[in-house]
């Protein structure tokens, strides 16, 4: 007698879970990874490191790198903003944005010392301007006028006196009013320079190249009595914050008795130069979040962040231009019993006229 047929046994499908990076086909059933062989379609792959996929990468992270060095550079300018006393800003007269509208600025730097230091003058009455220049930025323009300390000029409520005392007496206020009456033109922006935080910018771009003669300053009595003694030989060095301030500084050369307050003045434009070019290398590329954050350190200005990002704009475009000293035609003696320079007024006309213009 034959066995009844039995009912097949009972039986379980188990799925495995997909690889990593795999994908199933549209029209492939449960199922159909069981099974052996190729039918299961191609694996998915990571993409491939392809030419421009490195390109679009980087490209990406210099735009980032830039972003935040504006972010920073914006931060730091608008803390510095409000540092402008109220009566230098009342001097001003209004101008447009400085990237694509012409600007007077009128930079600042004051022989001040750091406050706590040793170097004599650190704690002791009113500083004067140690140096004095005029730029015109934007809208096409791009010259510079530096005024030499010295020059004898008439001063508002002080008569005949050296120009940088307008400082000592009134602050920026007080020497925009005098430069701007003398040279009959408006000023629409100032710029101190912060000699305290000025070491600082030179460092965070790694230092400057500085090419020039023989320099040997002893900067307030030398390092013996508190100050700071400068060598550096005939030739290109690679100087530190510090020692480029006491080159901007130095108007006794031991290595030159002939050098004068013009000679300094172009020093001091070599300096600026070296920073620019710094500025345009690769390696600064590296250091430009430390640089945007410390350069609206060492200014104190009446322009808010955009606007003072404007100016360094219209520089960039602008160019470097050749600084014109406006030189002097003679010289005096001051009611203190001090040396002066005179400017004719026919190289005043001439220089203010080619400033305009420039």
């Amino acid at each position: 007698m034959s066995e009844p047929p039995r009912d097949p046994p009972p039986y379980t499908i188990y799925r495995s879970r997909p690889r990593l990076f795999e994908r199933r086909r549209a029209d492939e059933s449960p199922v159909d990874g069981l099974r052996g062989g190729d039918d299961r379609g191609p694996r998915r792959q990571l993409p491939k490191v392809t030419p421009g996929r490195v390109v679009k990468l980087i490209l990406l992270a210099i735009v980032g790198w830039l972003l935040l060095s504006f972010v920073l550079f914006l931060v730091s300018a608008q803390v510095e903003q409000d540092k402008v006393s109220s009566e230098a800003e009342a001097q001003l007269a209004g101008g447009g944005y400085p990237l694509v509208s012409a600007n007077t600025i009128l930079v600042l730097g004051s022989d001040q010392r750091p406050k706590g230091s040793k170097e004599p003058g650190a704690n002791a009455g009113p500083s004067r301007s140690d140096s004095i220049m005029l730029m015109r930025v934007g809208g096409g323009h791009a010259a510079k006028l530096s005024i030499l300390r010295d020059t004898v000029v008439p001063i508002p409520g002080h008569g005949l006196d050296k120009i940088n005392a307008a400082y000592a007496y009134g602050g920026a206020a007080l020497s925009i009013k005098t430069i701007k009456d003398w040279l009959g033109i408006p000023i629409n922006h100032v710029v101190e320079i912060n000699f305290q935080r000025f070491p600082e910018l030179i460092d965070s771009m790694g230092g400057i190249d500085y090419t020039g003669g023989c320099v040997v300053s002893k900067i307030n009595g030398g390092s013996r009595n508190g100050g700071y003694t400068l060598r550096l030989r005939k030739g290109t060095h690679h100087i530190s914050g510090k020692q480029a301030l006491a080159l901007a500084r130095t108007r006794h050369n031991l290595c030159n008795a002939r050098e004068d307050d013009r000679t300094r003045a172009a020093r001091q434009q070599k300096i600026f130069s070296a920073m620019r070019s710094r500025l345009t290398s690769p390696g600064a590329f590296i250091r430009l979040p430390w640089i945007a954050w410390n350069a609206p350190k060492t200014l104190r200005s009446d322009m808010s962040g955009p606007t003072l990002a404007g100016l360094f704009g219209g520089l960039a475009i602008g160019g470097s231009p050749p600084t014109r000293v406006l030189k002097p035609t003679g010289a005096v003696t001051t009611a203190s019993g001090g040396a002066g320079l005179l400017v004719s007024e026919t190289e005043k006309r001439a220089a203010v006229r080619q400033f305009l213009n420039g």
